[in-house]
């Protein structure tokens, strides 16, 4: 573990999370539903963010989990940290993280996170904390213009949104006024390659998951397995969680 049992996590003001977020997220982009942020400090300075929140669409989230109720569960929908931080330190801020969330907030059950492998990563990250995995889907919202921008479907199908307005105007794409992503595939963007991964942990250990579990071996089977939007061997992700987990358990 190292330095990594210096770090320390506590909450910190949306402001700050979200500057960092914006600076250090792969996205460049914040979740407006993120209510707690926790900062991830070493030497007295702030190198990482945790953000959770509502889930976009809470509707479909709680039935995952039996009997949840509407507060009973929070989304990890942004992580955040830069080169600083040492080994283990990202399994480490989450296992904390999570241990903050069931001392202050009893009242949450499960959290739920995705891992987006056509742009980050398949989840080693969660799987080494503990997390369990629920689903494995291609990428359908992820599209890359020639230019390698890269921007969620939802937005080039929403017309009342100034993003989608000023991609139009900078690709060229005229916006016939229905919610298709086609006049921005007119112009050169294309669905990115990849998969996008659905994780849950429980806090409450009695809770029961209502969606299939799947076990770590089906995202080699589909080919699923990434980094940074590159495939990655069965042989490095296993050396990698294999490192993350011994160290988790010793500390």
């Amino acid at each position: 573990m190292g330095r990594a049992k210096e770090i320390i996590v506590k909450v910190i003001p949306a402001k700050i999370a979200n500057e960092f977020i914006k600076k250090h997220h792969y996205s460049g982009k914040v979740v407006v539903k993120s209510s707690l942020h926790f900062g991830c400090f070493l030497d007295n300075k702030l190198h990482g963010v945790l953000s959770y929140g509502s889930p976009m669409v809470i509707r479909k989230a709680i039935p995952m989990v039996e009997g949840t109720g509407w507060n009973e569960m929070i989304e990890l929908n942004r992580m955040a940290f830069d080169d600083y931080l040492p080994k283990n330190s990202e399994s480490r801020c989450i296992s904390i993280s999570i241990k903050l969330i069931r001392k202050n907030a009893p009242h949450i059950k499960w959290i739920l996170s995705y891992s987006d492998g056509s742009q980050c990563g398949d989840g080693t990250i969660y799987r080494a904390s503990g997390f369990l995995l629920t689903s494995i889907k291609k990428n359908t919202t992820i599209y890359e213009f020639p230019d390698g921008f890269r921007v969620a479907s939802n937005v080039l199908t929403s017309h009342n949104m100034s993003t989608n307005k000023m991609l139009a105007r900078k690709y060229g794409a005229k916006l016939t006024g229905g919610a298709s992503t086609k006049p921005f595939q007119d112009v050169g963007a294309k669905l990115i390659e990849g998969y996008q991964l659905r994780y849950i942990y429980l806090i409450d250990k009695t809770c029961k998951i209502t969606v299939p579990i799947l076990p770590f071996s089906r995202i080699d089977e589909l080919g699923a397995g990434m980094y940074r939007g590159e495939r990655i061997s069965l042989e490095e992700r296993r050396a990698t969680l294999s490192e993350q987990v011994d160290s988790n358990a010793t500390s």
